[in-house]
């Protein structure tokens, strides 16, 4: 009887649904309790009402405590009869279940799903090996957030299905598609196109989409960035050639300016100097504070006895000879770092 059940709810299309195997063990309990307070003798504790639904489930489920059980032949063959139900009830959910997971799986696979995050980063545009290699440096980063993959539809399946990456595929300029890939909840986006017009058609419908998120857009001529500023100033543009710059700019918005700046001439640059005899060995800390304070210069790094000393620490020994990099508004005497120190 279960299995013509089944069989009868499947020719409706009900198999798929999880109303499946609710039905068959609503329907094996119903006809299976009268049938064994028919079989089995008079005040027989079995079917008492407190009992049979533990007997139901323990016997459904195919554990069988043996605490409850028929005595009669009749009582054991509706018994064998709940068994059975149990069975094809359990058939039933564990196929759902395998069904579930395995359109779970294919939609991740095949990008047509919609993502369910907020505070993430979202990669559009898929370059094989330099977004792989964007991801991994996001990803590297403990502090990163939960990273989402959009590409056209002709990237075809997930290409980094090993990583823990969400995808999403589809016109990378149509407002649902950036939906599904969660734009409008995203921290950050990359728009990394395959040329600038497609990265500024892009930038357009992101911005449209969202104006909190810390947009970064890579290009291959930085002379676009002014029509870039027409769509909005909070839009950063990136060399497209400079991809660990790229990584920068999303994990800390606002750096990519600050390399721009220091490689700029005017305002504060960076500089080299080589620390004099007459300075002696000093500490560190003693250098930062006196280039500091006298010269308005920050230290960056040493290179000294064959090792470059990015951000020494405070007690790090420079002898003279020492190179030092340091940013500052003017390029420095080694004569000024002796006189700074001395001060």
């Amino acid at each position: 009887m279960p299995f013509l059940l089944s069989r009868l709810l499947a020719r409706f299309s009900v198999l798929t649904s999880w109303a499946t195997p609710v039905a068959v063990i609503l329907f094996v309990f119903g006809t299976s309790w009268p049938l064994m307070a028919l079989a089995e003798p008079a005040g027989s504790e079995l079917v008492r009402p407190g009992n049979y639904w533990w007997y139901f489930v323990i016997t459904t489920s195919t554990v069988g405590y043996g605490d409850f059980f028929p005595e009669t032949v009749p009582g054991r063959v509706v018994g064998a009869y709940v068994v059975v139900g149990g069975i094809t009830a359990l058939t039933t959910v564990f196929t759902k279940i395998a069904s579930v997971l395995e359109r779970r799986r294919g939609r991740r696979m095949q990008g047509s799903g919609t993502v369910d995050a907020a505070g993430h980063v979202v990669l559009i545009g898929y370059t094989p090996g330099r977004t792989e290699r964007i991801a991994a440096e996001l990803l590297a980063d403990t502090t990163a957030s939960r990273l989402v993959l959009c590409a056209w539809d002709d990237v075809g399946a997930h290409p980094m299905a090993d990583q823990p990456v969400d995808y999403v595929r589809g016109d990378l300029t149509d407002d649902d598609v950036l939906r599904r890939a969660g734009v409008h909840r995203a921290a950050g986006v990359l728009v990394d196109a395959r040329d600038d017009n497609e990265a500024l058609a892009i930038a357009l419908a992101v911005d449209h989409l969202t104006r909190e998120a810390h947009t970064v857009v890579t290009l291959r001529d930085l002379a676009r960035t002014s029509l870039l500023g027409y769509i909005g100033e909070r839009i950063r543009c990136i060399q497209w050639h400079t991809p660990r710059m790229i990584t920068e700019e999303l994990q800390s918005p606002g750096i990519a300016e600050v390399y721009a700046e220091l490689m700029t001439h005017g305002g504060a640059n960076t500089y080299s100097v080589t620390m004099p005899e007459a300075a002696g060995a000093v500490r560190a800390g003693h250098l930062r504070t006196a280039l500091g304070r006298r010269h308005g210069a920050t230290l960056l790094a040493a290179r000294t006895g064959g090792r470059l000393l990015v951000n020494p620490g405070w007690d790090d020994e420079l002898t003279p000879g020492a190179v030092l990099y340091y940013v500052g508004s003017r390029r420095l005497t080694p004569e000024e770092v002796a006189d700074a120190l001395r001060a």
